[in-house]
């Protein structure tokens, strides 16, 4: 499983031209799935990410959770993040979990989300074509990444 996490002032997602979800300050989650995630992956990912301490405090340091500066979540599906470039000039996606796969460890997730953290959790649409607009707050780019069966990633 893979997240690329930005730390955010505003984040909206707009499908055919109906926004789909949007959150103020907080956090946008892209997130990955491959072969052989499990709930185990899923509950770790969630538990990490609402308790990073990646805003900052009065003293500009970062120190605060996503809780304590009442932010939200929103989340969008990309396969993409399991884009294999190392041959030819076409990625492939053979490591990213086909959508039988996915669509359910994908809700599964948001539903870990909001269980986890305090504030609002929006998405966007499994498989969708989304236009994701962010105000990167920082900037802020994370990149977390657990391996089936329990392995970190880099």
């Amino acid at each position: 499983m893979r997240v690329v996490l930005q730390r955010v002032s505003e984040a909206s997602i707009t499908i055919d031209g109906l926004v789909s979800g949007a959150i103020g300050r907080g956090l946008l989650l892209l997130v990955g799935f491959t072969e052989g995630d499990t709930e185990e992956e899923l509950e770790w990912m969630a538990r990490k990410i609402v308790g990073l301490r990646i805003f900052n405090d009065a003293e500009g340091k970062m120190n605060d959770t996503l809780a304590s500066v009442g932010g939200g979540i929103l989340v969008a599906s990309q396969f993409t993040l399991y884009g294999d470039t190392r041959k030819g000039r076409r990625p492939s996606f053979v490591r990213a979990a086909r959508p039988e796969v996915a669509i359910p460890l994908y809700e599964r997730f948001v539903e870990l989300l909001r269980r986890e953290s305090s504030g609002p959790v929006e998405t966007g649409e499994f498989g969708a074509m989304m236009d994701v607009r962010l105000l990167n707050d920082g900037p802020v780019t994370l990149i977390l990444e657990r391996e089936p069966g329990g392995g970190e990633g880099p």
